[in-house]
């Protein structure tokens, strides 16, 4: 992704600071105002349904926007109503910097966050340090178990991966408005998003500031991280539905019918893929590639790996001299299998239903 260095780091009259809101209390005037000290020109406030006792907190002014949701739809979705009001009123925009307006994100992480996008380009997020002892139970709790899912299933390191602090490059407006997600998990939809992409990313690390324990976050770390996770959970499914066709299918034809473990695993391979395949497309990844394309490289890739499960079992069996039939084979493949899934994920991700990068708008 092309820097933009060359530009004045130091003035930020083209980036627009969004700040969605829902219910907010007068600490909100006072984050506009830090804001406007470093040098922000354009904020851009989302009211998502407050209550009307509420509204009178939301502050007018010069370089002030408020637009309005009657009703609430949920911080993703104020996000994306911000980014498509600027790529239609602000066509000079250099970027985008989010944060929240209960005074978490001090004015100084929110600038310092910026620059780093305009220096690199990249897509940049503030990151909070949850090893504090300050930090509340449950963002360290919910922070950590989605940082782990992403890492585990995903391969998206991110340290802080619920933090609404981070810093969009105006080439990225487009895609990250139409980023599935109305709600919190919008915003690790646009982790999983940057990484099918291939779009570069950062980290500044900022303070970690908690007021009142986080009461007045809209965050619940039970629900929201299992929405969260939703997009993982597919894909476990997928696996597992394949996964369990293609062990059944393998012990009745091995134990029930005694056929040669080679022969077995190409059965039960060939059934099993095919539910693999058409869930991942249709369900995990969305992808709208043509079938056959899709399909070719499926089986490109679900070939070798048949043959390295079949050749991988049938190795071990021998080395161990286990009988054609035995119980211990099954074991065997569930762990050749699991070895061989990894694998497999990570290249369907970035290979069979990756998304095609957008070009980089300037």
């Amino acid at each position: 992704m092309t820097g933009i260095g060359t530009q004045n780091l130091e003035s930020l009259q083209n980036v627009s600071v969004i700040i969605p809101s829902l219910d907010p209390d007068k600490r909100l005037a006072g984050v506009v105002e830090g804001l406007q000290k470093v040098g922000f020109c354009d904020i851009i406030l989302i009211d998502d349904g407050s209550a009307e006792k509420n509204k009178v907190f939301f502050p007018k002014g010069d370089g002030i926007t408020l637009i309005t949701h009657e009703v609430n739809r949920g911080k993703g979705a104020a996000l994306k109503t911000a980014l498509k009001y600027i790529l239609e009123n602000r066509p000079n925009s250099l970027g985008a910097v989010t944060c929240d307006g209960d005074g978490q994100h001090l004015a100084a992480d929110v600038k310092s966050v910026c620059l780093e996008m305009l220096k690199s380009g990249k897509y940049v997020l503030g990151v909070r340090d949850f090893s504090l002892e300050d930090v509340p139970k449950k963002s360290r709790i919910g922070n950590r178990t989605s940082s782990f899912a992403l890492a585990l299933v995903c391969g998206v390191k991110i340290s802080d991966t619920q933090t609404g602090l981070r810093a969009i490059p105006s080439s990225l407006f487009e895609p990250m408005s139409l980023v599935d997600g109305d709600r919190f998990e919008y915003e690790t939809n646009v982790l999983l998003e940057l990484k099918s992409m291939n779009a570069e990313y950062s980290e500044v690390p900022i303070e970690t500031v908690y007021l009142d324990e986080n009461k007045g976050s809209h965050f619940r770390p039970f629900h929201d991280t299992m929405r969260i996770c939703k997009i993982i959970f597919k894909y476990l499914f997928s696996s597992l539905a394949a996964f369990v066709t293609d062990i059944l299918l393998f012990t009745l034809l091995s134990s029930g019918l005694k056929l040669g473990v080679i022969v077995c695993t190409v059965i039960a391979r060939i059934f099993s893929s095919a539910v693999n395949f058409v869930l991942n497309k249709k369900v995990v990844f969305h992808s709208g590639a043509p079938v056959l394309r899709c399909a070719v490289k499926y089986y490109a890739l679900a070939i070798p790996v048949m043959l390295l499960s079949a050749f991988g079992v049938k190795g071990i069996a021998y080395l161990l001299r286990l009988e054609q039939g035995s119980g211990v084979i099954t074991f065997i493949k569930i762990i050749v299998d699991l070895i061989l899934f990894i694998a497999n994920f990570k290249i369907q991700q970035k290979w069979i239903f990756k998304k095609k990068s957008k070009p980089n708008k300037k």
